[in-house]
């Protein structure tokens, strides 16, 4: 297992950005395909973008892109995603969600794909 821990969130005014972290503890991430998943008030978890061992592939849902950027640097153990141009809708928690995945460079959208997940982050957007 990968002991996974989501910082970054908060209370903000759409329009503003927020940058999440996803830090790893006492396991690298080196080999992990990561993604990011947010379950707002009332829905199911839906996924928003996910990135390769590597850093060199990277997907993300539509109703994200061009906004949300996902990154890593695994010399911090660390994924990230930069959320720009926050909306009200973006209002969920948000999870972090890893895959051992070398040597494959895939990206992953589902669930149950993930091996282990952290315990989220709350992002509150507000009119």
């Amino acid at each position: 297992q990968v002991p996974l821990v989501e910082s970054g969130g908060g209370l903000v005014q759409a329009g503003v950005s927020l940058r999440l972290s996803c830090a790893a503890s006492g396991r690298t991430l080196r080999f992990y395909s990561m993604g990011w998943f947010r379950q707002g008030p009332g829905k199911e978890r839906e996924f928003v973008a996910a990135i390769s061992w590597g850093g060199g592939s990277t997907d993300y849902a539509d109703s994200v892109k061009g906004r949300f950027t996902i990154s890593r640097d695994n010399a911090k153990n660390t994924v990230y995603l930069q959320m720009n141009s926050l909306k009200p809708e973006d209002t969920a928690v948000y999870y972090c969600a890893a895959k051992r995945a070398y040597p494959s460079s895939n990206t992953y959208r589902k669930e149950d794909e993930y091996d282990d997940w952290g315990q989220g982050t709350q992002v509150t957007v507000s009119s």
